[in-house]
């Protein structure tokens, strides 16, 4: 008997090694009482690779195999078979070419189809003519392409347009994942799934919710990542915000205000004094005021995308006199503490005042 390198060559796994072996052990192992039995060497196979399917438990003094295609044997459906006596082949009605029948029984699939997916059944017929038969199912799946995300909506307004993800393309027997953020999606009241997991539903969008988005495609032999998938989501603006906080300005001063608000894409900023149009700008500033540049400023903000305006307002005062700001960070008790400190420091001047007198006088006398 061959050794067991016979299955394989520098490490790499041949059918024929494998074949030749289960040849040998059959031709010089002692009889055996087990039924006949295939084993599949890849039962679930990628398409365009090669199927073996392995007969075992092989009767005494077989006469003929014989392979059909399903779970019946059928003269219209057979697919090849092999005679001992005459070590000779002859193939049927359902042989496409690609198969290949070996003298233990075993039959090997090359280049297999979607289609070849189903049952086979091996008819081994022993020398007094008597039969056994087994059948074994396997799979034939794609060898899976890269996905891609399509999108109803890739610049969505927040709060406002829902956002519709497919994962393309679709595959039978395919397995669907989405992933948000490189995670796993969870649980939410904002995302829905199809029944097939193919479409992935964002409800209510938010800023927050530009992704990554991925989905990934799986079957038994194989799988893929789409590219991540960005969202521009556009919201806003928010509440502006004037800066700086001061309100009151000498004449002849400078007046410079800033208006800020988060929004995307980015906001458009006006400047209205008293109801009327300033400056169509997001920073105001004009030289060498008077008091007629007092009034009421209003920061208009407006988004083109979102539709939304939002303001903020500050009242200014321009006068030749500056009312003085208490000074920063001197709190109530403070000030309490000053006042008692000068009052004390006036008992004791008086204290100091009465001893000395006492002591000119000798002590007598009196005021």
């Amino acid at each position: 008997m061959e050794p067991p390198s016979a299955l394989s060559q520098r490490g790499r796994f041949t059918w024929q090694g494998c074949l030749l072996a289960v040849s040998l052990v059959t031709f010089w192992g002692p009889p055996t009482t087990a039924k006949l039995a295939l084993e599949l060497m890849l039962p679930n196979a990628t398409e365009g690779k090669d199927v073996l399917f392995l007969a075992q438990n092989l009767p005494e003094n077989p006469l003929r195999y014989a392979w059909y295609k399903g779970e019946r044997v059928n003269s219209t459906r057979q697919i090849a078979s092999y005679r001992i006596d005459t070590q000779s082949n002859a193939t049927g009605p359902a042989y496409s070419g690609r198969e290949t029948i070996y003298p233990n029984g075993s039959l090997l699939f090359q280049k297999v189809t979607l289609n070849d997916t189903g049952n086979y059944t091996l008819r081994a017929t022993k020398s007094d003519l008597e039969t056994e038969e087994v059948t074994r199912q396997f799979r034939v799946y794609p060898e899976l392409p890269k996905p891609n995300i399509s999108s109803n909506n890739s610049n969505p307004v927040e709060h406002k347009d829902p956002v519709v993800f497919t994962c393309e393309p679709e595959i039978q027997d395919t397995t669907y994942l989405w992933l948000i953020n490189s995670q796993s999606i969870q649980n939410s009241l904002k995302l829905e799934l199809s029944k097939d997991n193919r479409t992935l539903t964002l409800l209510r969008v938010t800023r927050n919710d530009t992704g990554p988005y991925e989905c990934e495609s799986r079957n038994p032999v194989s799988a893929s990542r789409s590219d991540p998938l960005y969202l521009n989501v556009s919201y806003g603006p928010d509440s502006p915000t004037i800066s700086p906080p001061d309100t009151h300005y000498h004449s002849g001063a400078n007046l410079h205000l800033s208006c800020h608000a988060a929004s995307n894409p980015p906001a458009q900023y006006s400047w209205l004094l008293n109801g009327s149009l300033k400056q169509p700008t997001q920073e105001l500033f004009i030289t060498s005021i008077t008091e007629n540049d007092s009034g009421t400023y209003t920061c208009l903000v407006h988004n083109s995308v979102t539709g939304l305006n939002s303001t903020a307002v500050r009242n200014i005062t321009v006068s030749d006199f500056v009312p003085t700001q208490p000074t920063p960070g001197l709190s109530d008790g403070a000030i309490a503490g000053i006042v008692i400190g000068v009052l004390a420091g006036i008992a004791l001047i008086a204290a100091l005042v009465y001893f000395l007198y006492i002591r000119k006088t000798g002590g007598s006398g009196s005021f």
